[in-house]
């Protein structure tokens, strides 16, 4: 299915015939109506007032969804309520972009019919393929559908992003984003349409997890590691012993305190790209064992990094991990120690998932995916 999908995105080939796809009309909603709801929602004037993108209450629309007798129906008056977010998000961006549905899943783009309708099968499949890789990790929110929007081009992309950055300052770029304020949805760049597919599996992944107080390291980890299982690999900017040799000059006894804290995913330097590799392969080398790993993955806590979950789960300890991994020692200096970190610990799922380096877009990394345990 992935090779066929790449063969539509990139021009080749013809889907099959779709159903359950739907195109709203130019008129977006602006009164909310639901099954077991009395009140009707007065979504026009619980629209944000910002100058280029429509953004609800999402507070309100929780507080109207939960008046709903029974979880079914509250599910119900909160999909309503995405799909009127979406269609007012389409008239903002303008006539060429096209609202797309399959079961749960929604793309909001301007891709041509063949190939959105491809990538939001996509989705489908996707979400029911992490599920299976994640056995008993993964749990998709049991409220409304997995929304990806694909903006026509980076500017566009970038000053959407821009909203949801709490900070100012120098930033790694991204080609995905998975976005938690309000309403959780993913979005991506349609410059390469080749790395859609992974940065779908790669944040879909993370909505999978966002049940889970993990530490950012694992969240990310995970993601990575089940976006090179389920997407075949391209080819790394970097080799194994390039990156191998990147990591022992750049990691410290004080650094490793900000990748177990979370922070080094932040980073604008090269310490963004080998805080990924470097939870790419801890968390290989640890599901190696799934039914323990698991246990661990299940309790670890982003208060200590995972570290006590580590030690009971596998027995193992995250500091010894990584001096295995680099011949650093000794492992004491090198484990979580909360009391050092400068910042309240991170749960991943940065804005910051895929690097762009000049001249070209590079994803992070693969490395060696033959170590992964996951299932």
């Amino acid at each position: 299915m992935l090779l066929t999908l790449r063969r539509w995105l990139l021009g080749g080939g013809t889907p099959p015939a779709t159903t359950d796809v739907a195109t709203p009309s130019d008129a977006a909603p602006l009164t909310l109506e639901s099954t077991g709801i009395d009140a009707p929602l007065d979504f026009a004037a619980i629209l944000s007032a910002t100058p280029d993108w429509p953004v609800p209450d999402w507070q309100r629309v929780q507080a109207w969804a939960l008046s709903a007798p029974d979880p079914g129906l509250q599910g119900h008056a909160w999909s309503l309520a995405e799909k009127a977010w979406l269609a007012h998000m389409r008239l903002a961006l303008g006539p060429h972009y096209r609202l797309t549905q399959h079961e749960q899943s929604l793309l909001l783009s301007c891709l041509e019919p063949n190939v959105a309708d491809a990538t939001v099968r996509f989705m489908t499949k996707t979400l029911a393929r992490i599920e299976r890789v994640l056995d008993g990790v993964a749990q998709p929110s049991p409220w409304g559908s997995d929304i990806l929007i694909v903006f026509q081009d980076p500017e566009t992309y970038y000053r959407y992003a821009a909203r949801y950055y709490a900070d100012d300052g120098e930033f790694a770029l991204s080609s995905g984003m998975h976005i938690h304020f309000g309403c959780s949805h993913f979005i991506v760049q349609q410059d390469d349409l080749r790395l859609i597919e992974p940065v779908i599996a790669h944040e879909m992944t993370h909505g999978c997890l966002a049940h889970l107080a993990i530490p950012a390291w694992l969240n990310e980890g995970l993601a990575v590691n089940t976006e090179q299982r389920l997407c075949p690999p391209v080819a790394s900017v970097h080799t194994p012993h390039e990156l191998d040799g990147m990591h022992r000059r750049f990691w410290t006894e004080a650094l490793i305190q900000e990748f177990w804290s979370g922070h080094s995913f932040l980073r604008p330097d090269e310490g963004n790209l080998l805080s990924y590799d470097l939870a790419r392969m801890l968390t290989a080398r640890m599901a190696l064992d799934w039914e323990r790993f698991r246990d661990f993955v299940l309790s670890a806590d982003l208060a200590d990094a995972g570290q006590s979950a580590a030690r009971q789960s596998l027995g193992v300890d995250l500091g010894a991990l990584v001096c295995a991994l680099f011949d650093f020692g000794p492992a004491e200096r090198w484990r979580p120690d909360p009391g050092r970190w400068d910042h309240e610990p991170e749960r991943g799922a940065f804005q910051r998932t895929f690097l762009t380096q000049s001249p070209g877009l590079h994803r992070v990394p693969c490395g060696e995916t033959t170590t992964c345990g996951l299932k």
